[in-house]
């Protein structure tokens, strides 16, 4: 699974840029959403590469969004209690282990696909270089550092 968070804003923003941002449901910043590694994504990825982070999500870091972050419909929080009731699944863990191998789908458990996240705490280097330049933008392979600085 990819996890991708929107890093810049809308000013000067060209409309294709615009409409692959809504389609992949990030409609602000620092939202983060969790999709599957295919081709599809792959070029959307590629289409917004110069205003998202992305990387792979391990399951560690999926446990701790949905702790933090995880939401229903109406914006109810997502507990383990409602995980026990509704679903097979005893904890966070396991339905993060589920959806990162592909077994189950957040949106079917009826489990909002987006996450909002803060700031990141100390800062971002900047928003206008990828992770090989030393910014913010493009792959990394650090991801759950900076999830873990936004939660």
């Amino acid at each position: 699974m990819f996890a991708i968070i929107r890093l810049r804003g809308e000013v000067n923003l060209r409309p294709g840029i615009k409409s692959t941002l809504e389609m992949l449901r990030m409609h602000r910043v620092n939202h983060c959403v969790v999709v599957k590694e295919d081709e599809h994504f792959r070029g959307m990825i590629q289409k917004v590469k110069d205003y998202v982070a992305w990387g792979k999500i391990d399951d560690q870091t999926l446990t701790l969004l949905l702790e933090r972050r995880g939401r229903l419909s109406g914006n109810r929080r997502l507990t383990e209690d409602f995980l026990k009731e509704n679903t097979s699944y005893g904890s966070f863990g396991e339905l993060a282990t589920a959806v990162n191998s592909g077994a189950a789908s957040l949106k079917d458990l009826g489990i909002k696909p987006i996450f909002r996240l803060h700031p990141a705490r100390k800062g971002l280097k900047t928003i206008k270089k990828t992770a090989q330049q030393g910014g913010d933008l493009g792959f990394r392979a650090d991801l759950a550092d900076l999830i873990k600085r936004m939660r």
